[in-house]
């Protein structure tokens, strides 16, 4: 039979995780379901009681998004237009049930290739907070998921924030996914998207795509296309088949390899052509 301990505290979690061979738990909605056949030898760290771990927090230079911050937590909360596109997949991700259980920590540390978090973290220059007994440190994105569910968190870590940096021009965002319906089914095709406006010119701009190859991947060739451009310039016709040339799509039973790759590039269009329009405000 396993362990199974629930802390309150994060110390009294680094404490436990220091004696070695925990299985760290968030919400549960991607670990339980995979694993039923192994709970009896499963030495289970539940995180789910750690206040400190919750919340989401504006400081001088960006956002703190505490790794048990649910996806309810995330689409109810009044963040600025730079959230726009999270707050989009966390009204998207599974059911109810699930949003009111699932985390954002866990999501990302979950490393799916069609995890929904993490093209808009991507998207975002987010960075992952992680901590140990022997103190804290960050990785950007592309450096803490590493390929299908391995990351690069030690056995000694907990991931305890998402840093989302402010950016230096208003900011609008925008996250599309395609699936065999809408909720409670797993991506065939995310796309997430950042544009930094100065004027009517775009200064930065962060594009990602999920479920397309072992990790979402960014963009680096449209998002420099995209620099300088004006919103009004119709964006959706500078995404071209050769900006997704470096993704690598599966043949599964959602969908075939060019199956993807034509539906990567249609909501690319799509995403950046809804971008492009004026923001208008709510009567």
């Amino acid at each position: 039979m396993g362990q199974y301990s629930r802390p309150d505290t994060l110390d009294e979690a680094l404490r436990i995780l220091s004696a070695g061979g925990r299985t760290l738990l968030a919400g549960g909605t991607d670990h339980y379901p995979a694993r039923v056949d192994r709970f009896a030898d499963e030495d289970i760290l539940d995180l789910t009681a750690i206040g400190a771990l919750r919340g989401i927090a504006e400081l001088a230079d960006h956002w703190r998004l505490g790794a048990l911050t649910t996806w309810t937590e995330l689409a109810e909360a009044a963040l600025p237009p730079l959230f726009d596109g999270y707050r989009r997949a966390a009204r998207e991700v599974g059911g109810r049930q699930v949003q009111n259980a699932g985390t954002l920590g866990g999501n990302l540390c979950n490393a799916s290739p069609a995890a929904d978090g993490t093209p808009n973290l991507l998207a975002l220059d987010a960075r992952v907070e992680l901590t140990s007994a022997a103190g804290r440190r960050e990785l950007a994105i592309p450096d803490f998921v590493l390929g299908n569910r391995r990351t690069a968190r030690l056995p000694d870590e907990i991931v305890t924030a998402l840093i989302v940096p402010k950016p230096a021009a208003a900011a609008r965002t925008a996250f599309a996914k395609l699936g065999a319906r809408r909720y409670l089914v797993i991506s065939i095709v995310m796309v997430a998207a950042r544009l930094e406006v100065e004027g009517d010119r775009i200064a930065r701009a962060g594009i990602a795509v999920g479920a397309c190859s072992a990790v979402p991947q960014r963009l680096p060739a449209l998002e420099a296309r995209l620099v300088g451009q004006s919103l009004a310039s119709g964006l959706h016709d500078l995404v071209a088949a050769s900006d997704i040339a470096g993704l690598a799509p599966l043949d599964d039973v959602r969908g075939s390899a060019a199956y993807r790759r034509a539906a990567a590039v249609t909501l690319l269009r799509d995403t950046l052509a809804g971008l492009g329009q004026p923001i208008t405000e709510a009567a």
